[in-house]
Order: structure tokens, then C-alpha cells, then sequence
């Protein structure tokens, strides 16, 4: 296939471009993603445009972050569509590597995460996510050693994950946040809304909805129990199945500790339908 940009499709290919910027001191940066590309994603690669010389993207949809009976074989797949977009946006290089390249025969040693991973939150209705996530993201940092990368804050839990894993395991990349995208309505830019029926795209901008309103009733000094439960009385009204709709610290998703002034972050997660919705904002 005739590409748009360059590609690269293994380790040794992504490294000789990337050590080739570095000898002529060029700073870089990763944006690792899934593919389906929309506008968050794109935010992302803005972002970092202005803290590097050299965008690299990635476009890889990672296995073992799926649990059986999750939609790995219909995640939604447009390598032409994708690199179109990454060439509107200026990016250097897409790295697309496949199932081989990552997890080569006799593949056997995986990152166990914990900290933020045990918060009770995604970890909770997702157990295998998080050591998959946090798997490939090392192996991405490390293949790529990109002096910086950006995650979205869509997926706050796993900004704070990926964030704590490099930290711990000395990757030197620095992790950056970007913030979430968001349709005109409020609903978080995430690959799988095309998965959401007319219907349900109507009512889905209620989760960001309730969680302002949830937001703002915790700012006037409700308590939070209380609160958190009329949100999710809400959203069960509203047609959603909810996960969870917690308030926590923002910076360990530790919970709450009553008459502390610590910073908080409200995040939620529901189904509507056959589609998982996540969301989260700043208290």
C-alpha cells in the first residue's frame, strides 16, 4: 500500500528514524494510540507538536488489554483513513506494528502494576486491563525512547498507571496529559461512540451531564456519599447500567478523606446499551 507519510512497521525501522532526529538533536515525542483516529486523538499530536521537533504516532490495537467476550476482533480498523489524518496534522512517522512485532513466539514477561491500578475503579469491572495496558506502553516507550509521550485524560485512571509506571521502572520518557476532547454536547470523543445507536448517542452526553452536576454539588461542600449516589439514581433513569461514579483524589485515586482539602476527580463509568462509556472531570 502506497503511504501518506512514513511508516514504520518494526522496532528497527521506528529506532534508525528516531536515532537519526536524536543525532541531529531534534527532541521527539510518542502518541500512542489504538487507531479509529477522531479529534482527541488529533489533540493529542497538536499538543505535542509544541513541546517537540518530531511526532511519532502509533497505531496499534494490543490484545492482551482485551478480556474474552470484549470487542478486540470489531474494534474499529482504518490504517488509510488514520494516516490521512496524522498527515493533516503534520506527524512525522506512523509506527504500525503488528501482533508479531509486539509478541513475538515465546513472548513471556508482562508489567503488574499497582497503586493506581487498585483503586477500585476500572481495576475493578476490568482486571486484566491494566498489566496489558501497562505491558505494551513500556514496551512502546522503550522500543520508540521518545523523550516524551502523551496520554489522554479521557482515561484518567490510566494517565495516573502509565504515568506511576514509567516512574517506577526508570523509563525516562516524560508523560504527559492531554485534556479530553469533547463533542458539541459534552460527550467524551472516544473510537467506540460509532458503536452507540441514534438513540442511545441522544441520550449518552447525560453521563458528562451529571457528572458537572455532580461536580458542582461537591464544590458547594455536599457530602459526597450522598451525591455520588443521586448521580447514579440519575443515570439508572437515564437508561445507563453504571459501573461506578466515584470521587476521588486526583492525584492517588485514594478515597476521599472527610475535611481534607486535597484535590479531587470525579469519574464514572456506564453502559449504554452494548457500549461502555467512560468520562471524568476535575471537582
Amino acid at each position: 500500500m502506497k503511504t501518506i507519510i512514513p511508516v514504520a512497521r518494526d522496532i528497527k525501522s521506528l529506532r534508525k528514524r528516531i536515532v537519526r532526529w536524536r543525532g541531529q538533536g531534534l527532541k521527539t515525542a510518542l502518541v500512542p494510540t489504538m487507531g479509529a483516529l477522531h479529534d482527541g486523538h488529533l489533540s493529542l499530536v497538536d499538543a505535542v507538536h509544541k513541546k517537540a521537533d518530531r511526532v511519532v504516532a502509533s497505531i496499534y490495537i494490543n490484545p492482551t488489554q482485551f478480556a474474552a467476550g470484549e470487542d478486540l476482533s470489531t474494534y474499529p480498523r482504518d490504517e488509510a483513513g488514520d494516516l490521512k489524518k496524522l498527515k493533516s496534522h503534520k506527524t512525522n512517522l506512523a509506527y504500525v506494528p503488528d501482533n508479531t512485532e509486539m509478541y513475538p513466539d515465546g513472548f513471556s514477561t508482562t508489567v503488574s502494576v499497582s497503586g493506581p491500578a487498585n483503586a477500585g475503579l476500572e481495576d475493578k469491572h476490568r482486571p486484566h486491563f491494566f498489566d496489558g495496558v501497562a505491558t505494551i506502553v513500556a514496551k512502546l516507550l522503550i522500543q520508540a525512547r521518545c523523550d516524551i509521550a502523551i496520554f489522554g485524560e479521557k482515561d484518567y485512571q490510566q494517565l495516573l498507571v502509565i504515568t506511576h509506571m514509567a516512574r517506577d521502572l526508570n523509563i525516562p520518557t516524560q508523560i504527559y496529559g492531554g485534556e479530553t476532547i469533547r463533542e458539541i454536547d459534552g460527550l467524551a470523543m472516544s473510537s467506540r461512540n460509532m458503536y452507540l445507536s441514534d438513540k442511545e448517542r441522544e441520550i449518552a452526553p447525560s453521563l458528562h451531564k451529571v457528572l458537572q452536576d455532580t461536580a458542582e454539588k461537591l464544590r458547594a461542600g455536599k457530602v459526597p456519599k450522598t451525591v455520588l449516589a443521586s448521580a447514579k439514581r440519575t443515570l439508572t433513569k437515564t437508561g445507563f447500567k453504571t459501573d461506578y461514579v466515584e470521587a476521588r483524589n486526583a492525584e492517588t485515586l485514594a478515597h476521599l478523606t472527610p475535611g481534607k482539602d486535597e484535590p479531587v476527580r470525579l469519574l464514572a463509568a456506564a453502559h449504554l446499551g452494548k457500549t461502555r462509556l467512560i468520562d471524568n472531570i476535575a471537582v
